[in-house]
């Protein structure tokens, strides 16, 4: 297929509104799942961590399937997937509202509902990556705010339809809502050239049959020249036997001769595209190899080594409250009348704003991107830490204000990436880290929900988190010191093709 130059305009700002508003559509629920986890606390009356698996699972299944997202896009189109995740995402929230038991939840919402989203933020980059080049970064910073925004206004607009028609009703109306996604994505037209020439065939039948030999070593070559020369065995005793036995055997040969020619062609396709064949398998095993040496040379490179650990670690530690925190604030006997908005609103509305403000940041030359985000992992650590001493409303606002402003640095992530592995090896390196940052989110809010169950208090379960995003921070600014990469340096060299990350700025 022949792609446009990307326009950087023109029907682009098109793309740009309905992904902004796909993402709105479906990442506003499983973002305020913390109004929901309240109503499935009392419902279903089981503990804290076994239901907290819904939302985890709704957030972390699509980081954890990212590979197969990326291959169902680059195989179908942005727009054919955008509908079909449209469907998902408002099925799952409409079976949702049917659970019998929390096991239910699990797939309807956590693993339906949250494949549907992650099918759904991939197709929607493929798209905009298509649309746009120079200014592919203002547009992706568009469209990323809009599950922000949707955490924002799903947070209040959910809790109202609780209050009105139930959790049940609640769900169903959120789940029609979703299918609007279908209109958005609909309107997902790919960037092709209307004029371009039909696709060529990729199927073996279209490669010429002097290409389908494979040319091995000497003695595979000789290992097929002797299947060729079994077909003339017999020919050759024919050749040394008595006359009387030459006849009868010519005789049958008569019968047959007829079919000698197609049987040698046959046999020599049949060696010729079983060469191929093994070609093909060789091909494929080689580049299944070469993954995961580059995935050890990735790992050898010490701070992405140690960015691997702090975003998995920051996910187990930093993802809960934006889950817990309407739970937090009721175990802490916090007056209803007091809520001025929903602490999940108020991490919501700051999420979008550490998105922009930080991102910006990130373009200055001055700026160094790593230890920008190594800073927002410090400070979370110690927000997390002060969570247990807030007990008013007024605090856990604050708190949840700053742990939803750092929560931003998702925007600088690739940026550091980047800078930590080379733009060659970024989509391999981004891949590994949204995988392990998809098992930290499933991991993270159960794991506090646990504590919660053990100790009947949210104290120890933050001390737990705020310890775990620190830990991260910390190794993370060790591995980028100066002085370490100098003491590093001379006693071993890198691997070839791959990037030392300078903590020097880039100015």
């Amino acid at each position: 297929m022949v792609f446009r130059k990307p326009p950087d305009g023109g029907w682009g700002w098109v793309i740009v509104v309905v992904s902004f508003f796909t993402q709105f559509l479906c990442y506003g629920s499983p973002l305020a799942v913390g109004v929901l986890y309240l109503e499935w606390l009392d419902a279903f009356g089981e503990g804290k961590g076994k239901t907290a698996w819904v939302g985890s699972l709704a957030n972390g299944i699509g980081l954890l399937a990212s590979p197969v997202c990326s291959i169902c896009v680059s195989s179908f189109g942005a727009r054919p997937v955008a509908i079909f995740s449209g469907f998902m995402v408002a099925g799952g929230l409409m079976m949702s509202s049917f659970a019998p038991n929390i096991y239910f939840l699990y797939i309807s919402y956590g693993i339906v509902v949250g494949l549907g989203c992650g099918l759904l933020y991939t197709a929607t980059v493929t798209i905009t990556c298509h649309y746009f080049d120079k200014r592919r970064g203002l547009a992706l910073g568009l469209i990323s705010t809009g599950s922000s925004v949707g955490l924002f206004i799903y947070a209040a607009l959910q809790r109202e339809l609780i209050d009105l028609y139930g959790l049940d009703g609640c769900l169903l109306i959120v789940g029609a809502l979703s299918l609007n996604i279908l209109a958005c994505g609909s309107l997902m037209r790919p960037l092709e050239s209307s004029d371009s020439p039909p696709p060529e065939k990729t199927c073996v039948d279209k490669v010429p049959d002097q290409y389908f030999v494979y040319h091995e070593k000497e003695k595979t070559v000789e290992e097929n020249i002797s299947i060729l020369e079994k077909g003339y065995v017999d020919e050759k005793c024919v050749n040394n036997m008595p006359d009387y036995k030459q006849d009868s055997i010519l005789n049958k040969n008569v019968l047959s001769s007829i079919n000698v020619n197609e049987k040698d062609t046959y046999k020599k396709k049949v060696v010729e595209q079983t060469n191929f064949c093994k070609q093909l398998a060789k091909r494929k095993w080689q580049l299944y190899l070469n993954y995961w040496e580059e995935t050890v040379v990735l790992f050898k490179n010490k701070v992405f080594s140690a960015l691997f650990v702090a975003i998995l670690l920051f996910d187990i530690g930093g993802f809960p409250p934006s889950l817990l925190m309407e739970d937090v604030a009721r175990s802490a006997n916090i007056n209803e009348d007091d809520y001025h908005m929903p602490l999940i609103s108020i991490i919501g509305i700051m999420t979008a704003v550490g998105k922009l403000t930080l991102g910006i940041l990130a373009d200055f030359k001055w700026v160094n991107t790593l230890y920008l985000y190594v800073t927002t992992l410090l400070m979370t650590g110690v927000a997390l830490f002060a969570i247990p001493f807030a007990k008013s409303y007024l605090t856990l606002a604050m708190l949840s204000g700053i742990l939803g402003f750092l929560t931003g640095n998702w925007s600088i992530f690739p940026y550091v990436t980047t800078k930590t592995v080379g733009i060659e090896k970024l989509t391999h390196a981004y891949g590994i880290l949204m995988f392990f940052a998809g098992l930290g989110n499933s991991l993270g809010p159960p794991i506090v929900g646990w504590f919660y169950d053990w100790t009947q208090e949210y104290d120890t379960a933050f001390y737990f988190s705020g310890f775990c995003v620190l830990l991260g921070g910390f190794l993370l600014l060790l591995a980028a010191l100066p002085c370490w990469n100098a003491c590093t340096n001379h006693s071993s060299k890198l691997p070839p093709n791959t990037y030392s990350y300078k903590v020097a700025s880039s100015a």
